[in-house]
This record gives C-alpha cells, structure tokens and sequence, in this order.
C-alpha cells in the first residue's frame, strides 16, 4: 500500500484532499500518517474528516482512522459513482476544500463511462456542501467558480456552481452546489501562458450584518493602493447569514484568463487593511504578467494530469504548488517540467 507523509511539503490539508482525490481516480489505496503535522492543531480537523467521508462515499471506500483528531488514515477506494450528494461540514470550516475534494473524480465520468469502474458513467452528478463559504486560507466561491471553472471547461467539462446561501465563520450555514453534466475530454491539453490584455477590474464587497461604511472604506483604500483603475464596483448585503461577514472580491478580466482575489473581514483588521492586503495581491499579479495567479496554480495541476496535461505560466510556485507536483507522480505516471525565470514559473505537464 502507498505511503503518504502528511508533514513534507506544506504540510497541511492540501496533501490529505490531494490524496484523496488521486487514490479515487486511480483506484489506489493509501496509508497517510502525520496528518496535518505542520498545523498548529494537527490531525483532523472537521472540514478534513469531511472530506474523507465524502471521498468515501463517493467512491464506496473503506477506511481507517477517520476520527476527529485522527493523524493516521488508511483509505481503499472502491468504484467511483454519480450521484446526488450531500455533505454538511457541521462548522464554518471550507465548503470549497470539500467539494475540491471530490470533483475531479466525479469529471473523470464522461459520457462513455470513466476508468474508474464505475457502472454508470455519464450519469450526472449534483454534490452539495454545507459550512463556510468564503473562509481564510481557501478559496471562496466567486474564485471557484470565477476562475476555477473555466479553465475545466477548456478541458472539456461542462460543470456549473450555485451558491445558495452564504456562510462565515464562526456559524457556518453557507451551502454550495455543484451540479456536473459532462466530465473531462481525456484528449483535451491546456495551454495558458500569455494573459492578453487587461480587459476590466471589478470589486465587489459582501456585508452581512454589518454597516454600509465597511464596504466604502474597503473600496477606497483599494483605489488608492492599486496600480490600475478600478472599473466597476458594487456591494451586496446579505440578509440571509447566520452570522456577521464581509469579504472583498476583486475580479480581474484578461482576454485569455479571469483571475479572482479575495480579501477576508475579520475581528480587530480595519476595513482599509482589507482593501489595501487585496490591493497588494492584485498589484503583483499584474506586475509579473503571468496568467495564472498563485492560488489557481496547484488547483490546474490534477485536472491536467487526468487529462492530456499541458502548461501554464503562473505568477508564482507556491509550497502547495510544489508540494502537488512532488505528491502527484506519487499515484500517476506523469511528468512534470518546472522553469523559473523573471517572468515567473512555468509548468508543463507531460502525459
């Protein structure tokens, strides 16, 4: 059985949901130990145990370990199925992550059937999530499905997100949708390393039970730390949160590429701190001229690999960049070419 040591690379999460996903699409069961080891509570977390029980699902795996706390799990996956899913985080932890976790598996089903096994493929499949929506540390939805969901329509899926209801930290409450039509086209590759032009720079400030004042300060500490101009900007009130929350979505439009970047509200931060922390990741961005920004950059690699692979130029390799591509050839025969130079890195992924 392989053997996965959750301590090297970043040494967080990232490597159980990786795993997870590759031993669904592969069909290779695992042992992974030091589960989160470099996280100031390691071990499973809820969102984490989550994860697990919907990978298992999904795949009808057995598993080993899969406790609160728990830094040791064994996984055996079983064939993937379609579906019409479920899943409650029962806390503010990440919707995103959970469902990140199980998406690929479910876009290797395509009309004529997947490799996994599975005994309806083409079937399609619907996967809901309750928790937290737009969290530190994860993507929020705006990225997902912003971002995110076109470059798996350039690889052949036809995939759409719904985001029902918000949910921040602490109560939760949010509920994501991820309804899946059509899976990946194995023969399809992606190519992405010009960005093109700059076609717009939209911001958008989520408030949920706060005043109006929070949005106006973050906006305007935006447009004074950007190094371009903002086109559009809007506020969304949210009525429906079961708790307080505010987060700065800004949207950058490029002819090849939409890249999305987030600012969280917290306890204790300033509004203008919210505007000007975004304002800085939107700066380098556009300083570097790459396509791909940081964060969309380790979420391309497995999708590509279960594909025809490609290359992208990002922005920036990240440790969860690097720790995907040291973890992906670990379950699949692919090659991974890595060049960095002052325009940043470039990746290609050689099937």
């Amino acid at each position: 059985m392989l053997t996965i040591d959750g301590s090297f690379g970043e040494g967080g999460g990232q490597i159980l949901r990786s795993s997870l996903s590759l031993a669904m699409i592969t069909q290779t069961p695992f042992r992974i130990e030091n589960i989160r080891a470099r996280r100031r509570k390691p071990g499973l977390m809820r969102q984490h145990l989550t994860a697990v029980k919907a990978a298992a699902r999904v795949s009808n795996a057995h598993v080993e370990g899969a406790e609160l706390g728990s830094t040791e799990l064994v996984f055996e996956p079983g064939p993937i199925c379609p579906g019409h899913y479920e899943f409650a985080v029962g806390t503010a932890g990440s919707t995103m992550l959970v469902l990140q976790t199980v998406l690929p598996a479910l876009l290797l089903l395509t009309e004529s059937g997947g490799e996994s096994g599975g005994e309806s493929g083409g079937e399609p499949s619907e996967v809901s999530v309750e928790g937290g929506t737009h969290n530190m540390n994860a993507p929020v939805f705006e990225f997902l499905d912003r971002a995110f969901r076109p470059q798996m329509q350039a690889l052949g899926a036809e995939v759409s997100f719904g985001l029902e209801q918000h949910g921040f930290y602490p109560a939760g409450g949010g509920r994501v949708r991820a309804t899946i039509n059509r899976g990946f086209d194995p023969s399809a590759s992606l190519e992405l390393v010009e960005r093109g032009r700059l076609e717009s720079v939209e911001a958008t400030a989520l408030l949920a039970h706060l005043p109006a004042h929070i949005a106006e300060r973050e906006f305007a500490a935006l447009a004074e730390a950007l190094d371009v101009p903002v086109d559009e900007t809007r506020t969304v009130t949210l009525e429906e949160s079961r708790s307080p929350g505010n987060t700065l979505i800004v949207d950058v439009a490029s002819e090849n590429v939409t890249e999305v970047f987030t600012g969280i509200g917290r306890k204790g931060v300033r509004a203008e701190e919210v505007g000007e922390e975004t304002a800085r990741a939107v700066n380098a961005y556009l300083a570097g001229g790459a396509p791909v920004g940081p964060y969309l950059a380790d979420q391309l690699l497995l999708p590509m690999t279960i594909t025809s692979g490609g290359v992208f130029r990002t922005s920036e390799c990240t440790p969860h960049t690097a720790t995907q591509l040291a973890l992906i050839p670990r379950f699949v025969d692919v090659g991974f070419e890595r060049i960095d130079d002052e325009h940043g890195t470039l990746i290609r992924v050689e099937k």
